[in-house]
């Protein structure tokens, strides 16, 4: 049982259940699902803010665990020098996909469309991770380029999501964000007294945060990125992204580690949520998303990682220029974050449905990736 669900949560899986349920049952029965992601359900809550108010504080939290880990020493972000390539490649592929989603949506959009310019911003770090694989083969230079690209892409994201993606017909409360600090006080204090459990600093320092973004109107599910990185850990880092160090008992692996495969399986339920679009949503919006994402993506990390080579900070050994188009295609696969920011880009329904669509619509990018991939071996053995 434990190696089948390793391998479900290693290929996606209950995410891409979730995806074609919600699919099906929004385009067969329309109707009954939006009454399932919106009638109240659970002390007057719906499903749509359980999944993305309250699990998504856990994802980000998760998201939070791989940031925290790859920036300490030993890490895949540290030293700095290491990891200045990816962070400019990282730089490009959110600047790219940006200004052409703007550009692309002053000449074929309108004024409306404006506020989705953050949905191709995000990269899929398991889908994106997963594609790798198969374009690159296990172990491949180009695999730990993207993760560390897709992780500082999502760090970034983060902020995006909160400084522009608040509730539009409800103005910020920053007198509120005072729980916010109130939360790292909390979160610092424990850290100081030793406190080797990570449930305090959930209970505490977690829900101020959550009610404090919540009552400021920023997105709370960003609440558990306030609290991670106060979670004790080690001084020095020794796995590399998504391995299980089984030494390391620290409260920064033992939340990871239990917390995880509830993650991993709860998607199921983000993707049912948040992927339920009617097929006829098509519309200027997903061919914004879509094109940005793939062509804005790949124009933006294949520049900036040249830029850097020019600047001193070379591409790791065996990554060459197609290898880095081939990546910037794969970090073109959106998907969940996509999917999550394009929910709360547009009020109206119909707009976010058409840019949802436009993000999973991002799982092409896969093609041009592996073909770029398969021509650049083609040329070295020629």
């Amino acid at each position: 049982m434990k190696k089948q669900l390793s391998l479900l949560r290693e290929f996606s899986v209950p995410l891409a259940a979730g995806v074609i349920a919600a699919l099906a049952w929004a385009n067969l029965a329309p109707q009954q699902y939006h009454h399932f992601l919106h009638d109240p359900l659970l002390a007057g809550l719906s499903v749509h803010f359980v999944t993305n108010d309250l699990f998504m504080a856990f994802f980000f939290g998760i998201a939070a665990v791989e940031i925290t880990q790859s920036c300490l020493p030993g890490g895949d972000l540290h030293p700095l020098k290491r990891a200045v390539n990816p962070l400019l490649a990282t730089v490009g592929g959110i600047l790219g996909p940006v200004a052409l989603y703007l550009i692309l949506n002053a000449w074929i959009g309108e004024p409306a469309l404006a506020r989705g310019w953050g949905i191709p911003t995000a990269t899929d770090i398991a889908l994106a991770w997963l594609a790798a694989r198969f374009i690159f083969g296990k172990g491949h230079p180009a695999i730990a380029f993207l993760l560390l690209l897709a992780i500082a892409d999502d760090a970034v994201g983060l902020v995006i999501i909160a400084l522009f993606y608040g509730d539009p017909l409800a103005p910020v409360q920053p007198v509120w964000l005072l729980l916010c600090g109130a939360a790292l006080a909390v979160c610092y204090f424990l850290r100081r007294f030793k406190v080797a459990n990570y449930w305090p600093y959930l209970v505490l320092g977690g829900t101020l945060s959550w009610f404090g973004l919540h009552l400021a109107h920023l997105h709370p599910a960003l609440a558990l990125t306030l609290v991670v990185p106060f979670l004790p850990h080690p001084s020095m880092e020794k796995r590399h992204m998504f391995d299980i160090d089984p030494e390391d008992l620290t409260p920064l692996s033992r939340f990871e580690h239990d917390w995880k495969l509830f993650v991993d399986l709860g998607l199921f339920v983000f993707g049912l949520v948040n992927a339920g679009v009617t097929f006829g949503a098509v519309g200027t919006a997903t061919w914004l998303v879509l094109a940005s994402l793939i062509a804005g993506k790949m124009v933006g990390i294949t520049a900036f990682g040249l830029l850097g080579t020019k600047l001193g900070f070379p591409l790791p050994i065996g990554l060459g220029v197609r290898e880095l188009v081939a990546t910037g295609l794969t970090a073109g696969i959106g998907f969940t974050v996509a999917l999550f920011v394009a929910g709360e880009a547009f009020a109206d329904q119909d707009l976010a449905s058409s840019a949802k669509m436009g993000a999973m619509l991002s799982l092409c990018a896969f093609v041009p990736a592996a073909l770029v991939a398969k021509l650049g071996r083609g040329g070295r053995s020629s």
